[in-house]
């Protein structure tokens, strides 16, 4: 039987993920309260983030970085893109 949640993204029930994806009090947070179709619209998003500024994640002000918007995506006010920033057609 597939796990279920309360997605605070989504606002509503829906499968859960499998396991916590972030280390930390953040990934308990991701894994007691993101459906893993939310968890796909954050990949999506970071990895938007990671080209459009040219993140390197194997920097440590990266990953800070995309931890931060990661936390903003999932349970605050939401993680913008750049001004520059047009998304593909």
């Amino acid at each position: 039987m597939t796990r279920t949640v309360n997605c605070v993204l989504l606002g509503e029930e829906a499968a859960g993920l499998d396991y916590a994806p972030y280390p930390g009090e953040l990934g308990q947070r991701i894994y007691d309260g993101v459906s893993k179709q939310a968890w796909q619209r954050w990949l999506g998003h970071q990895t938007m983030l990671i080209n459009e500024y040219r993140l390197t994640p194997m920097e440590l002000e990266a990953r800070k970085f995309l931890e931060k918007e990661m936390d903003k995506f999932l349970f605050g006010e939401g993680s913008a893109a750049p001004k520059e920033y047009v998304p593909p057609k």
